[in-house]
């Protein structure tokens, strides 16, 4: 019990639990690389049993939802136990995917982690806004980059993931 209380939110409130995406921001090592993997099945999933538009509105309701959450926990800065917004960029990376295959899976993940932690062009400039709209803002941009990559490497090669 101890080990989870080490883990678990200060003032577990709403904000808190929905900007860590259930805790999961409290991972102790590297916890936007455990909130995008753990993005990465769920999203999986949802793209293999629910298709690419129940996947888009998840993403976007990752998104509003985690402005609102970011917002209500008080977070600045971006701190490293805000991963909803590693949540809502790994769901829109998979977005880019034709189908889900695991090599699919796998570039999609690669692919936001690179974007996400480099933060070339416009993903570092929403990064340095400071503000809940701007912790979500480099990871949304990170996704549809992510997915856009993808999708012009399965048009230029569609059978590059399987």
């Amino acid at each position: 019990m101890a080990a989870l209380s080490a883990v678990r939110p200060q003032g577990a409130t709403a904000g808190r639990i929905i900007a860590s995406a259930g805790g999961i921001g409290f991972f102790p090592w590297a916890p936007g690389t455990a909130g995008s993997a753990a993005a990465l099945i769920v999203g999986a999933a949802g793209l293999h049993f629910a298709g690419h538009a129940v996947l888009a509105l998840a993403a976007i309701a990752a998104a509003a939802g985690g402005i609102w959450a970011i917002r209500a926990a008080r977070a600045t800065d971006d701190p490293g136990w805000v991963v909803i917004d590693e949540v809502a960029g790994q769901w829109i990376t998979l977005l880019g995917l034709g189908h889900l295959s695991w090599i699919g899976a796998a570039a999609a993940f690669v692919l936001f982690r690179l974007l996400d932690i480099t933060k070339p062009g416009p993903i570092g400039w929403a990064d340095r806004m400071n503000s809940p709209f701007g912790i979500m803002a480099d990871d949304v941009i990170a996704g549809v980059a992510g997915a856009v990559i993808l999708w012009a490497l399965l048009l230029w090669k569609p059978m590059l993931f399987g």
